[in-house]
């Protein structure tokens, strides 16, 4: 069975196609500046790289070349090997708290609810059209990234605002990178060989959530009603004082929307230290001593451990504590300076097992406390997972 998983945006769409007999990518890739001049696609193929300017005009542009590439590619020789479409949606509100096969219906809500992710969902829903239109008997199904989180309790998602703002206005924390930290709990379940454990899931990428899991649950997570709440991020100033954007606004003279744009694109990481979002530049500017980037490191490493400390007591101890994405997977400094500061939990980690970078290991010493892990993520694979259990339920 071969089935594909598509991220699209607003200009953008990634897709993946996957051999799910072994669950092996047969081939990858993007399409770029869809609706812009320069337009372009880079598909990824037994271990080479192709890629070529294109008038993309539209997302339906993009699918039909991405299926003509496919064939004349030989990687396909017919539209009906693609068993199935998988769509990754940001946002699904408390609409969904699993992934569904696509209806007219489903669409409908998604085109009612874009006001909640506008520079997601609307990208994403024209991924979806686009698809069916080219291949309209082909099961599609979407894998909504706060459906895990729809098991957080009304005292947890509920804000301390006017109520009426949740019941009018759909305010609540919603929570994000549902998919990849439901990805983590998994493959932790299938390592142990049981789901009966509390497990702190740490998505430490550009942008980035921590999580409380508990028996495969989701208790708490960082992210809020949008993605721009929680810890400090690449791009992301995560949370701070709400009466900081009404000072910003009148002493810049801009409105509300600038400022959140500033907080989304201008702050975090790269606000903080003035140069870049990328943390192996911040760790590299670190060892040179530039006090600004350690300081910018200090506050990165703090709200990271902040929430872990916080969710260790929420869920009344911790059995694992998983770092994933980017960050997390990769940058071995931070991950130990992480976990040196947790060390009044009972964290102790094995500085040899954590020399790694993108493979999964144990690197947690043998007398810490609780067992800590860097284990990769794989939102692709996770949204194929779904699509083949929809096709076949």
């Amino acid at each position: 069975m071969k089935i594909m998983s598509i991220n699209a945006g607003s200009s953008s769409l990634k897709f993946s196609l996957f051999n799910m007999t072994d669950e092996s990518v047969i081939t990858s890739g993007v399409f770029e500046r869809i609706g812009m001049d320069g337009s372009c696609y880079t598909i990824k193929y037994n271990g080479e790289k192709i890629s070529e300017e294109v008038v993309l005009e539209t997302h339906t542009d993009a699918v039909k070349t991405l299926f003509d590439k496919l064939l004349t590619l030989n990687i396909i020789e017919s539209l009906d090997e693609i068993n199935g479409v998988g769509h990754r949606i940001v946002q699904g509100k408390d609409l969904y708290s699993e992934s569904v096969l696509i209806t007219d219906k489903v669409v409908e809500d998604l085109d009612s609810i874009k006001a909640f992710a506008p520079l997601h969902n609307p990208g994403a829903v024209m991924g979806i059209k686009a698809f069916k239109e080219v291949i309209p008997d082909t099961p599609m199904t979407v894998v909504f990234d706060t459906a895990f989180h729809q098991t957080m309790d009304k005292e947890t998602y509920l804000y301390p605002v006017p109520y009426k703002w949740y019941t009018e206005y759909g305010v609540r924390k919603y929570g994000f990178h549902g998919t990849s930290h439901r990805f983590i709990a998994n493959s932790l379940k299938d390592y142990l060989g049981r789901g009966d454990f509390k497990l702190i899931s740490c998505h430490i990428g550009n942008g980035g959530s921590i999580c409380a899991i508990e028996n495969m649950k989701c208790v708490d997570t960082s992210m809020g009603f949008t993605p721009l709440a929680g810890i400090m991020m690449g791009t992301r100033s995560g949370d701070i004082d709400p009466s900081i954007i009404p000072y910003v606004m009148e002493l810049e003279g801009k409105n509300a929307s600038e400022v959140i744009d500033d907080l989304n694109k201008q702050s975090g990481v790269l606000g903080l230290s003035e140069f870049s979002n990328d943390l192996r530049d911040l760790v590299e500017k670190c060892n040179e001593g530039e006090e600004q980037a350690i300081i910018t490191k200090n506050k990165y490493v703090r709200r990271i451990v902040d929430y872990i400390a916080q969710y260790y007591v929420l869920l009344g101890g911790a059995d694992a504590i998983v770092f994933t994405a980017g960050v997390g997977e990769n940058n071995i400094p931070i991950r130990r300076e992480i976990c040196e500061k947790l060390s009044c939990l009972g964290v102790k980690i094995d500085l040899d097992l954590n020399n790694t970078r993108g493979e999964f290991k144990k690197i947690s010493a043998n007398d810490s406390k609780i067992d800590v892990y860097v284990i990769p993520t794989n939102e692709e694979l996770l949204i194929a997972r779904d699509t083949v259990k929809l096709i076949e339920r």
